[in-house]
C-alpha cells in the first residue's frame, strides 16, 4: 500500500513540476490575472489557463483568422497531422475565406466532427459573446461537455503594425475526479494551443506581408 502511496505522490510531485513549463505559456502574471471578457461566465474556476503570442500584424488582420475557426470551416491552425490522427478530419485554411466571415452571438463554433468517439452531434461550442475586432467567447455546459466552462479569444492592438493574441479557459468542475481529468490532459492540451497560436501567428504575417508588400508606396 505505502508503494502505491508513494507512487502516486511521486506522479503528482512530477505533474505539479511539468504544469509549470506548460500552462501560461507565453504570457506574464499580468495577463494571466487580468479580468477578460467571458470570464464572468464561470466564476471561481477550478482550473483556468491563458495562453499568449506576439503577432506582427495588427489586430485587424488577425480577427478574419478566428472568425473563420472550426472543424467544418477554416479548423484551428493547429498541428493537423496530430488532430487527424484521432479522426477530427481537420483541414486549416491557408487564407481568408471571405464565406466564412460571418458569425454572431449564438452560431456554434463546431470542435470534433458528428460521429466522432461514438458522439452523435460531434462538440460544438456556441459563441456566448462576441466584441467585434477584439473578443470571442464559445461556451461548454453540461450536458453537451461534463462541465461548465469558456473557451475565448482576445486580439489586443499592440502600436498600429503589432498585437497580442490571448487564449483563455476557465472550467468551473463539480468532481475531484473532472479537476484530476483536467490537469493530466492538461500538457496535450497545451501542446495543441500552443501550435494553434503558433499557426495563426505565422499565417496572420505572411498574408500581412504580402498585403504590405503589394501595397503602393505613398
Amino acid at each position: 500500500m505505502w508503494k502505491n502511496v508513494a507512487g502516486a505522490a511521486v506522479a503528482g510531485a512530477g505533474l505539479y513540476a511539468a504544469r509549470r513549463f506548460y500552462r501560461n505559456w507565453g504570457t506574464t502574471k499580468e495577463e494571466c490575472e487580468t479580468p477578460l471578457p467571458g470570464d464572468e461566465l464561470v466564476g471561481g474556476p477550478a482550473v483556468q489557463t491563458t495562453e499568449g503570442v506576439w503577432i506582427d500584424a495588427p489586430a485587424s488582420a488577425v480577427w478574419p483568422w478566428l472568425v473563420q475557426m472550426g472543424q467544418d470551416r477554416g479548423g484551428l491552425y493547429s498541428y493537423e497531422s496530430l488532430e487527424n490522427l484521432i479522426g477530427l478530419q481537420y483541414r486549416n485554411a491557408d487564407r481568408i475565406h471571405p464565406e466564412w466571415q460571418q458569425l454572431a452571438v449564438g452560431d456554434v463554433v463546431r470542435l470534433v466532427p458528428r460521429g466522432w468517439m461514438g458522439l452523435r452531434d460531434g462538440m460544438a461550442l456556441p459563441v456566448a459573446q462576441l466584441i467585434e475586432g477584439q473578443s470571442i467567447v464559445l461556451r461548454q455546459q453540461p450536458p453537451q461537455v461534463p462541465f461548465d466552462g469558456v473557451w475565448s479569444f482576445h486580439v489586443q492592438p499592440r502600436w498600429e503594425d503589432r498585437c497580442r493574441l490571448l487564449v483563455r479557459s476557465r472550467s468551473r468542475m463539480r468532481l475531484p475526479g473532472e479537476v484530476l481529468g483536467a490537469e493530466l490532459a492538461g500538457p496535450v492540451t497545451a501542446l495543441m494551443t500552443r501550435g494553434m497560436l503558433l499557426g495563426i501567428k505565422r499565417r496572420a504575417e505572411a498574408a500581412w506581408q504580402s498585403t504590405a508588400k503589394d501595397s503602393p508606396p505613398d
